[in-house]
């Protein structure tokens, strides 16, 4: 058996295992609530994995290692930021999330929670809200599906329509019919098998290169400067060289408004289990991104100190180590690992841009309808999506990546500022929010695209204030007393704080 048969052996094992779960979710699915929230039944530790898994996508394994390769340790500030982002996000969104989405009439998806949260009759705000989530997943995913048919092309010289076909046909199937059960149990297995690929990896190659004391060496003969966090940064007396941290660690700022790794909080079963989700969830992500660094580092000892084994793309230091160092069989299962990556963000990403589709824009519109119904369309807007992902998807050259590359920054910059105001200021409005919303999303339209601007600072900072700023001057300007809110606002602060009595009010 070649070593090639070995590796596709893997892959077909993982991709028949994805299948067995989404019929597994399939089972399980009954009605809309089941179908994109589980019926808000999610474990702490599922949820967390999910979370992870959904949102490293190939970056993790691919983006990170190959970028640390190239400019040593100055490159792990964003997996920092990341990292605390993170943490915060499960620390101080994610229980006021799930108690408040239930208390504000059993909100599902994030436009419906700012409406029903502020009491927007016009369904402005939720329709605003869900443009914004249909645009850029619509492209996240088209980029996702370019990404797997390059996988297949450069890993087994499949041609790229077919390697991007199999990998859409697959997650499309268990995402089609498992709903965000059949996603969240798929990245569950995808987060793990990353995880154990990002520990084995640099493991087998401290080993392979003498031990950690020769591998040390072998980096800092090979670039001497890779070990230094600050190492490039250009420091200076006028202190600019600070924005360079700030820029990159400022990407922690996005988790506070990406729909698909905050809906896993709305999934929880109670508040409560957001402790155990954020121990769980920064266990993985900080042990994962250390493994990837520590990859990258092997490879600089490993490629960089011999011109004959140096590699001309640094982003596939991972994928060549484990080729090297594993059996075909086991380099196979890495390989599915970075499969995993870009199927989980595929799938999340399907999910709700499928709820945006049917609950925030349908739903506003449509005729009552019945659980099977809701479900069916559902599974429609699932199948919309892809299609036009996939036609995107077809030219192997769009410039998706190119917007991907700010969409991380036009979610957190749009939607982040107002899901802590919405949790933790009773006087928001929905004119207010819907203000910081087009200011935040436009603002890093406009200064992503401007070099200098962009270069000089990442555009989710100045995004990120100007919404904050603009929606609390306009709610502001706009407020008045709304005893609903009031009562809700004080029964989320009751729940999440475990005691039965109405939170004092602000």
């Amino acid at each position: 058996m070649s070593e090639q048969a070995f590796q596709l052996a893997a892959i077909v094992v993982y991709l028949a295992a994805m299948l067995g779960i989404g019929y597994f979710a399939f089972r399980q699915t009954k009605d809309l609530d089941d179908y994109m929230l589980a019926g808000r039944g999610l474990k702490p530790g599922v949820a967390a994995l999910s979370a992870g898994a959904s949102d490293m996508s190939g970056w993790l394994l691919l983006g990170l290692p190959g970028a640390i390769y190239v400019s040593g340790l100055v490159e792990a500030w964003i997996a920092i930021g990341l990292t605390i982002g993170a943490w915060l996000n499960w620390k101080f969104v994610a229980p006021r999330l799930r108690s408040y989405t239930e208390v504000s009439q059993n909100a599902i998806t994030i436009p419906s929670f700012f409406e029903k949260r502020l009491k927007d009759s016009s369904h402005v705000l939720r329709i605003a809200a869900s443009l914004i989530i249909l645009v850029f997943f619509t492209f996240y995913v088209s980029s996702g599906m370019v990404a797997a048919g390059k996988f297949f092309e450069s890993s087994f010289g499949w041609p790229y329509l077919v390697g991007m076909v199999t990998v859409a046909v697959i997650t499309l199937a268990y995402t089609l019919f498992g709903g965000f059960l059949g996603a969240t149990l798929t990245d569950v297995a995808q987060g793990l098998l990353m995880f154990a690929a990002l520990i084995a990896v640099p493991i087998v190659g401290v080993i392979a290169t003498g031990g950690i004391g020769a591998t040390v060496d072998g980096i800092r003969a090979a670039k001497p400067g890779a070990l230094n966090l600050f190492d490039g940064l250009g420091v200076d007396p006028t202190g600019l060289w600070i924005l360079g941290i700030v820029s990159a660690a400022a990407w922690g700022l996005g988790y506070f408004g990406q729909p698909h790794i905050i809906v896993r909080f709305m999934a929880l079963r109670t508040p409560a289990d957001a402790k155990a989700g954020r121990r769980i969830g920064i266990s993985w992500m900080a042990i994962s991104a250390l493994g990837a660094i520590a990859t990258a580092l092997v490879g600089i000892a490993y490629f960089a100190g011999d011109p004959a084994k140096e590699i001309t793309d640094p982003e596939t230091v991972f994928l060549l180590l484990s080729q090297i160092f594993f059996h075909p069989f086991i380099a196979g299962l890495v390989l599915a690992a970075v499969l995993a990556a870009v199927m989980s963000t595929i799938s999340s990403q399907l999910i709700v841009s499928s709820s945006a589709l049917v609950e925030d824009l349908y739903n506003i519109v449509g005729k009552e309808s019945t659980a099977k119904k809701q479900v069916m369309l559902g599974r429609s807007g699932v199948l919309v999506i892809a299609v036009i992902a996939f036609l995107i998807a077809l030219d192997r050259n769009a410039s998706v990546l190119q917007l991907v590359s700010f969409a991380w920054a036009g979610f957190g910059a749009a939607f982040g500022p107002l899901v802590i105001l919405s949790l933790y200021w009773r006087k928001l409005t929905s004119v207010g929010a819907l203000s910081g919303m087009v200011v935040g999303a436009a603002t890093v339209f406009i200064w992503g695209k401007i070099p200098a601007l962009h270069d000089f600072l990442y555009e989710i900072v100045p995004a990120f204030a100007l919404n904050i700023i603009v929606a609390v001057i306009v709610s502001k300007m706009t407020h008045r007393r709304n005893e609903v809110i009031e009562e809700e606002f004080s029964a989320m602060e009751a729940q999440v704080s475990g005691t039965p009595e109405a939170a004092t009010r602000s």
